[in-house]
């Protein structure tokens, strides 16, 4: 998912591809400082549209451009770094985007909370630079009156965005790459493509089956700070995906673990032993987000949400004996 609050990992199977008659078509390349990768299945003799590996390239181009806090000259750059309180016209698509994922926010009463940005940045798993101890309480508290979904408004009919704090920052990566995967197959169904996968950093979409004539096989990697491996596989078509872990990214200091996934409500990183949260939905970005949210929340209230709200999810804990895997109700 993105580097500064969360680590996506997925390994993307199409078994036995090789022994089908449907052909496949693969195309990848860089953005949001990760990759993408798409595999269209069609018949031998029905190829993709020629452009078709431009309007990809093209419409990730134009994410990246509207979301990234890298670049200086984003839109939601030049937004953060406005310090007016007052209503700032945006585009529709920047305005809708932060909607929708405000919704997530008061769906899960701010687990998800796309203002997290300068508490990420203090812990060091930010852009600003890594660090080897934890800030001070002060530090933390400070921050804290600059951060919550709350302090930031949406008008999508001007459209314009408002912020309740001028220090206010906006950081859409737990959103903007399951949006991504989203609008890459809005262009495969538009272009006529019934079945393909469509990933963006680890979210994805898949639609149909796979070249095997079979749903698409994912396998979700074990959460392990050293190696890569499989902990389950998941067989799964017209529907989204994403994972969000707390493995990779992480630091140590005087004996204690501190995870780069950041609760915007306390400020502070997660303790809890979930270490990977998978979650599907028919849109990616929904996905994305629920994710994110799980895994601050933790196995239990983490699970608690997930079966209020209805979220297919798979959760994998430490245990006393290795990782546990189990699932929402939804999801089995």
């Amino acid at each position: 998912m993105r580097i500064a609050i969360l680590t996506t990992m997925l390994c993307l199977s199409c078994y036995g591809c090789e022994q089908s008659s449907l052909a496949h078509y693969e195309y990848s390349g860089a953005t949001m400082g990760t990759t993408f990768h798409v595999t269209v299945v069609g018949a031998a003799d029905q190829q993709p549209p020629a452009g078709l590996p431009q309007l990809l390239q093209q419409a990730l181009d134009d994410i990246e451009g509207l979301t990234s806090t890298y670049l200086q000259e984003s839109e939601l750059s030049q937004f953060n770094q406005n310090a007016s309180t007052d209503w700032t016209r945006v585009s529709q698509q920047l305005c809708r985007l932060v909607e929708q994922a405000l919704e997530i926010s008061q769906e899960t009463n701010g687990a998800f909370d796309i203002t997290v940005g300068p508490l990420v940045n203090l812990w060091g798993f930010g852009p600003t630079g890594s660090r080897d101890e934890p800030p001070g309480a002060a530090e933390v508290e400070a921050l804290l009156t600059r951060v919550g979904f709350d302090k930031l408004q949406t008008d999508c009919e001007v459209p314009a965005l408002r912020k309740a704090h001028a220090g206010l920052n906006v950081d859409l990566s737990g959103w903007a790459k399951g949006f991504a995967a989203d609008e890459l197959a809005g262009i495969l169904i538009a272009s006529g493509i019934d079945n393909f996968l469509a990933e963006v950093g680890g979210e994805l979409r898949v639609q149909g089956l796979n070249a095997s004539g079979e749903e698409w096989r994912i396998a979700i990697e074990k959460p392990a700070a050293n190696g890569r491996d499989i902990q389950a596989v998941v067989n799964i078509s017209n529907t989204g995906m994403a994972t969000s872990g707390d493995y990779r990214n992480f630091f140590e200091y005087a004996g204690s673990r501190y995870s780069h996934t950041i609760d915007a409500r306390s400020g502070r990183p997660v303790t809890h032993q979930l270490a990977s949260v998978t979650v599907f939905d028919e849109s990616a970005a929904t996905a994305d987000g629920m994710a994110t949210a799980l895994l601050v929340l933790g196995p239990d209230d983490g699970l608690e949400l997930a079966t209020a709200l209805g979220i297919e999810a798979i959760f994998v804990v430490r245990g006393p004996e290795g990782f546990e895997t189990f699932r929402s109700p939804s999801a089995n």
